[in-house]
C-alpha cells in the first residue's frame, strides 16, 4: 500500500505542475499552486479517495454542539425574569435545536446545487434580498424589538433579512468581479456599481438600525474586490471613504458616540450602569472564569446580570464556565475554519474556477470577520455591536444562513475534487 500511495502522490505532483494559473503567463507560473491532496493514507489501510472535506464538517458539527450546550446553560435561568416568565427552562434550547434541524435540511439541499447555478441566480437573489430589507422596515410586516426593526415573523422562527444579505452580497460580489475582470483597473467601471449596491444595503440596514451587519457586509464586499484584483490605490481609496463614512455616522449620532466613550472607559461611574453595562459584566464573567472556569452551569453573570447572554455575549458565558481553555478552543476552531475555507477558495482559483473561489473566500471573510468582531466585543477589544457568534449563538435565521453558506463552500470543495480526478465540476 505504501508503494501505491507513493505513486499516487507522484501523480498528484505532476498534476499540480500542469495546472493553469489564472491571470499569468506560463513563464510566470509558480512551481506549486495551492491544490490540496484528496487522498487519505493510513498505515496498514487502503488508500481512500475522499469525496468531501470531512474535517470541515466535523469542526462545524463540534461548534454547533458546543453552541447548543452553552445556549442551554446561558438561558436556563431566563424564565425567572418576568419578561420571560411564560417560557419553559428549555424554551431556547428547543428553539435552537429546531433551527439546527431546519438549517441541516436547507444545507443538504444547498450542497446539491452546482456552483454554476448560484452564479447564474446571484443577481436575482441579491435583488430579492434588497426587497426583503425594504419589507422588514414596514411596521405591518417587520417586527420591532428594543427599538430595532430587523425581523420578519415566520411562525416557527423570526427571519432576519440582514443575515441573508451577508450570503447574497458574497454571491453577487464574486459574480460582479468575474464579469468586470477586464475593466478592474478602471475605477468608475469596476468599483462604482458595486459601491452603489453596498451603499443601498447600508442605507436600508442603518434604517433598522443594524450597523454591525453593515460592517460585515462592507468587509465582505471589499475583501472580494481586493481578492478579485482591484487596483491597490482604488482599494485604499474605497477603504478611506468607508472609514470616513463610519466616523461620520458615529459623530452624527449621540448614542453611538456614547457607546464609543463607554467602550474606552467601561469602569467609569457614568457608563458602568449605562452604555457599558453589558461590557463591564462581560469582563467580570471572563475574570471569574480564570484558566479552567467555574464549571459547566456555574456562571453567575448569566443570572440576569449580563443581558443577551445567550446571543451576543455567549462567549462571556463560555469564558466564565469553561475558562481560558474553553475560549481558546473556540478561537482556534474559528481560526481553523476560516483558514480552511480560504484554502478551498484558493484551490478553486488554482483550478481556474474564479467565481467559486471568490465566493468561498467571501464566506471565509464573513465567518472570520464576524467571529472576530463578536469575540472582540465580548473581550472589550472592540466597541459593543449587535453581532452574534456564528454557529453558536442563539438565532434561527443566523444558524440557517450560516449552514447554507458552509454547504456551498462544501459544494465548491466537492467540485474541486471532481475536477482533480479528471471529471467535471
Amino acid at each position: 500500500m505504501s508503494a501505491a500511495a507513493s505513486q499516487l502522490r507522484s501523480g498528484l505532483a505532476a498534476l499540480r505542475a500542469r495546472l493553469p494559473w489564472p491571470g499569468r503567463s506560463s513563464e510566470a507560473r509558480p512551481e506549486r499552486v495551492p491544490v490540496r491532496d484528496w487522498v487519505s493514507v493510513s498505515p496498514g489501510q487502503p488508500t481512500r479517495l475522499l469525496g468531501f472535506d470531512q474535517a470541515l464538517v466535523w469542526v462545524v458539527v463540534a461548534l454547533l454542539a458546543l453552541g447548543v450546550v452553552m445556549v442551554y446553560s446561558a438561558s436556563i435561568a431566563l424564565p425567572d425574569n418576568p419578561k420571560f416568565a411564560r417560557y419553559a427552562p428549555t424554551h431556547f434550547l428547543s428553539r435552537q435545536l429546531l433551527s439546527i434541524f431546519i438549517a441541516f435540511v436547507c444545507a443538504v439541499v444547498a450542497v446539491q446545487v452546482p456552483v454554476s447555478l448560484w452564479e447564474k441566480w446571484s443577481p436575482w437573489l441579491f435583488a430579492g434580498t434588497l426587497l426583503l430589507l425594504v419589507l422588514v422596515l414596514i411596521p405591518v410586516i417587520g417586527k420591532g424589538v428594543n427599538g430595532a426593526r430587523r425581523w420578519i415573523p415566520l411562525g416557527v422562527m423570526n427571519f432576519q433579512p440582514s443575515e441573508l444579505a451577508k450570503l447574497t452580497i458574497a454571491m453577487y460580489a464574486a459574480g460582479y468581479m468575474v464579469r468586470k475582470m477586464d475593466v478592474k483597473e478602471k475605477f468608475f467601471a469596476a468599483v462604482m456599481p458595486m459601491a452603489f449596491s453596498v451603499g443601498v444595503i447600508g442605507l436600508l440596514l442603518l434604517a433598522e438600525p443594524d450597523m454591525g451587519a453593515f460592517m460585515v457586509i462592507a468587509a465582505i464586499a471589499m475583501g472580494i474586490l481586493f481578492l478579485g484584483g482591484v487596483n491597490g490605490r482604488m482599494f485604499l481609496l474605497i477603504t478611506a471613504v468607508l472609514l470616513g463614512a463610519f466616523v461620520l455616522m458615529i459623530t452624527a449620532s449621540e448614542w453611538r458616540r456614547e457607546r464609543i466613550f463607554a467602550y474606552l472607559n467601561p469602569w467609569d461611574e457614568k457608563y458602568t450602569l449605562g452604555k457599558a453595562y453589558q461590557l463591564s459584566h462581560s469582563l467580570i464573567a471572563f475574570g471569574r472564569g480564570e484558566i479552567f472556569g467555574q464549571g459547566l452551569g456555574g456562571s453567575v453573570e448569566k443570572l440576569h446580570y449580563l443581558p443577551e447572554a445567550h446571543t451576543d455575549f455567549l462567549l462571556a458565558v463560555v469564558g466564565e464556565e469553561l475558562g481560558f481553555i474553553g475560549v481558546a478552543v473556540v478561537i482556534v476552531a474559528f481560526f481553523w475554519l476560516t483558514r480552511r475555507i480560504f484554502q478551498i477558495g484558493r484551490q478553486a482559483i488554482a483550478l481556474d474556477r474564479v467565481y467559486a473561489g471568490l465566493f468561498a473566500q467571501g464566506i471565509g471573510i464573513w465567518m472570520g470577520g464576524q467571529s472576530f468582531i463578536n469575540m472582540g466585543v465580548n473581550l472589550g477589544v472592540l466597541p459593543t455591536k449587535g453581532l452574534t457568534l456564528p454557529l453558536m449563538s442563539f438565532g434561527g435565521s443566523a444558524i440557517v444562513v450560516n449552514l447554507v453558506a458552509l454547504a456551498i463552500v462544501l459544494r465548491v470543495d466537492i467540485e474541486n475534487r471532481q475536477l482533480m480526478r479528471g471529471g467535471r465540476a
